[in-house]
């Protein structure tokens, strides 16, 4: 087994599979999506960390959800780019594996940030007298590092379980970038113990996630129809209605590809899922969560009338 599994020393990124003038139209749209995830959630986090005044646990998991969707564009998207500019580029076994984990320990991360982020809204609005004793600084910073330890560790197993498999050959990943299951398939050799964790995580980080997430949000619409101001309750409604369909994109899509029979979705068609990943989510993220917020705005114009009196 040993011997068989050093006969690959690295994949081919087989990539979209269209047409040259296709891919030079895919790489300017997706450079553009790239830059504005990378220019949006830079903006936000500069702001966090300029402005006092967005130095609470709410900006604070906000920063957090900058961080991973940054690092999500960033350990896919470059190598999906190089693709549609040179098709089937090589990568390393290594890189392979490496850049899998990553993908893994971010898209758990964020699962579980969601969570967070859904816990912070409800006791801000459903007990805002105990804000400060349920939602403090230690309560916080707990709920982060458990978010990101979590996360690397989960992925940690999935590597692990790879290692321990034979790829003896053929070598061509048919994706953008080394996804799990699409690695898995290049492995000489039977796959249904991973196949298995896979599906008891998705469930784990998938299933219950959303189910805690529609259930912050559910109390939090009850409590929302007691406003008596019709305006604060339409506003309030257009912030819990674009968080839910970020979260209904991030996690539909995941429960899709990882829980659903995988005959009902083509690898094409599960590239186009995958996107919502590595490039749709985190873009919308900042603009969502972040640039509506009237806090955001407020610092972005300080910010901005600062620097024009320089």
């Amino acid at each position: 087994m040993e011997k068989n599994q050093t006969m690959v020393t690295e994949f081919i990124l087989l990539g979209f599979c269209i047409g040259p003038r296709m891919h030079l139209f895919l790489f300017g749209l997706f450079s553009l999506f790239y830059v504005l995830t990378l220019l949006g959630n830079g903006v936000i986090l500069g702001l966090i960390s300029l402005d006092s005044r967005l130095h609470t646990p709410m900006y604070f998991f906000l920063s957090h959800l900058a961080i991973v969707d940054m690092a999500y564009a960033c350990s896919t998207v470059p190598q999906m780019l190089l693709n549609l500019l040179s098709p089937a580029q090589p990568v390393s076994f290594a890189g392979c594996i490496t850049q899998t984990f990553l993908f893994l320990t971010f898209t758990v991360t964020e699962c579980l940030l969601l969570v967070v982020m859904s816990y912070d809204r409800y006791v801000a609005i459903c007990h805002p007298l105990r804000y400060s004793v349920l939602v403090s600084w230690r309560v916080s910073i707990s709920l982060v590092v458990t978010s990101w330890t979590c996360g690397s560790l989960l992925a940690l197993v999935h590597v692990g379980l790879i290692l321990r498999l034979p790829f003896c050959g053929p070598h061509e990943i048919n994706h953008f970038f080394c996804e799990i299951l699409s690695v898995l398939k290049l492995a000489c050799a039977d796959t249904r113990l991973n196949q298995s964790v896979i599906f008891a995580a998705s469930v784990l980080v998938l299933v219950g996630p959303l189910g805690l997430v529609l259930l912050s949000y559910t109390r939090i619409l009850a409590s929302i129809l007691r406003i008596q101001s019709g305006e604060g309750r339409g506003k309030a409604f257009s912030t819990c209605s674009s968080h839910l369909c970020v979260v209904g994109l991030f996690f539909g899509s995941a429960i899709v590809i990882y829980m659903a029979p995988k005959s009902r979705h083509p690898e094409e068609q599960q590239k186009i899922l995958f996107l919502f990943y590595s490039l749709f989510n985190p873009m919308l993220n900042p603009l969502i969560y972040s640039l509506r917020n009237a806090e955001v705005k407020g610092a972005l114009r300080r910010t901005l009338f600062k620097e024009s009196h320089f």
